[in-house]
């Protein structure tokens, strides 16, 4: 049976043992057992890479010349970028490889008779301790910045940019707080379970927009992710074993998903960008199932290419490594990104000034990402411990409790992302609080003198 959960992460190394921590990952990678899928892995790493380069490429953060800050929508301003979308949307493979992830997690779990909440804590664990130091970070950082006088527009551009990985965490802890229960509704009824998630994604859709309540359409963050989430467990049982499958996987999802952008009324744009059609990410439309589908043909189709390649020591060593880190990754390369604007404010709004989608502006995307990539990364190397916190040998705790946790984490980002941290002149420093607190207060954590010694 192959494995899937991800490849232990290298110990936290010290300033200046980056050679340690890469040598550690590099004998890790020498051990791993043959039998292991590394593709899911493999898929995991790239899916979040992608993410990140795709926000720090579509970010049009632009200086003008009374010093003021304004985001361009570069998406708005290419609409003949729209379509490459379809490529840098990756957020179905995420949970593509959570759906065989867990499904193998929870089955592990279930043979061994660990209960699910004692499942679902240790899941957490590894989702929602990251988020602790990102809150505290922006809960100081903030007002910090409003005391230096930078400006509302900035504080808030900032701040909403911040919060945009909050939400698809959001989403992820619910998929897999049910998805013991998908499980079953896959093991009992097959496919029969993925049709199903597609028709209820379809019939939200159109209750939401024909009725125009947009907050209707947001039922549709379990529903499309959830159902994504069964195209994972479809690949873990062999579901979707063999060229034919996958190719026919990929034809629906491609056609489908032709129509319902050019006949149909939703924009071709995967990423959130308006006056095009109708928004596909905020809320999360039933194209995000379709374009699930298509790119879950296309990578498995590759897998036996992928595997291949997940087998070379070095790819497989950096694989590792990338998984590591891989929550502290996602959290905070827009936070980075806050940071770096921030420094060039300070500086005169230097490197801010090109007008987005000239030829200059392009030139300068290189040094744009490099500066990001290596902000980013200085940020993982002080947060990642949060990543790896050490055994935990409590007890297994009743099932309410990591649930509340999850509809917590999920409200209070929620509630965060619509009121903000700023508004108006305002600075909310106390709303990132609130998930750090229910991490705690659920027992996800352990007390923090407890953590520190793990």
């Amino acid at each position: 049976m192959t494995t899937s959960t991800p490849p232990p992460a290298a110990e936290p190394a010290a300033p200046g043992r980056r050679r340690g921590m890469v040598a550690t990952a590099s004998a890790m990678a020498t051990a791993t057992p043959e039998d292991r899928n590394r593709v899911v892995d493999l898929l995991r790493a790239v899916s979040i890479l992608v993410v990140v380069l795709g926000h720090w490429l579509v970010a049009g953060i632009q200086v003008g010349g009374d010093g003021d800050v304004v985001n361009r929508d570069v998406l708005g301003m290419a609409p003949w970028l729209h379509p490459a979308t379809w490529a840098i949307q990756v957020m179905p493979i995420f949970f593509l490889v959570g759906g065989y992830a867990n499904g193998l997690s929870w089955r592990s779990a279930r043979s061994r008779g660990t209960s699910y909440g004692g499942w679902l804590r240790a899941r957490l664990r590894r989702l929602a301790l990251p988020v602790v130091p990102l809150m505290v970070f922006w809960a100081a950082f903030a007002p910090l910045m409003a005391w230096a006088g930078l400006g509302s527009d900035y504080l808030r551009i900032a701040t909403t940019a911040a919060l945009v990985p909050t939400w698809f965490l959001a989403a992820y802890v619910v998929v897999v707080a049910v998805a013991p229960g998908a499980l079953v509704l896959w093991e009992r009824f097959g496919w029969a379970s993925v049709v199903g998630g597609v028709a209820l994604a379809a019939l939200v859709d159109v209750a939401s927009i024909a009725t125009d309540q947009l907050l209707l359409g947001f039922l549709n963050y379990l529903v499309v992710w959830g159902t994504i989430h069964q195209l994972g467990y479809a690949w873990l049982d062999g579901a979707l074993a063999g060229a034919a499958r996958r190719a026919l996987l990929l034809v629906v999802g491609l056609v489908v998903l032709v129509l319902l952008t050019t006949v149909g009324p939703y924009a071709v744009s995967m990423v959130g960008v308006e006056g095009y059609g109708i928004n596909n990410q905020l809320p999360t439309r039933v194209t995000l199932v379709f374009l699930g589908m298509l790119q879950t043909g296309v990578v498995l189709l590759l897998e036996p290419a992928l595997r291949r390649l997940a087998s070379r020591h070095g790819v497989w060593t950096a694989t590792i490594l990338v998984n590591g880190r891989i929550m502290t990754l996602y959290l905070w390369h827009l936070t980075a990104m806050g940071v770096v604007i921030a420094a060039s404010l300070a500086l005169g709004g230097v490197g801010l000034r090109l007008e987005p989608l000239t030829s200059q502006w392009w030139t300068s995307r290189p040094l744009w990402l490099l500066v990001l990539a290596l902000t980013t990364l200085v940020m993982a190397a002080l947060a990642g411990r949060f990543e790896q916190a050490g055994r935990d040998d409590r007890p297994s705790p009743a099932a309410w409790r990591p649930v509340l946790a999850v509809v917590g984490m999920a409200a209070s980002l929620g509630a965060m992302a619509y009121v903000g941290i700023v508004d108006g002149d305002t600075v909310n420093w106390w709303l990132p609080l609130a998930p750090a607190a229910i991490v705690l207060a659920t027992g996800v954590a352990k007390p923090p003198r407890v953590l520190n010694r793990a």
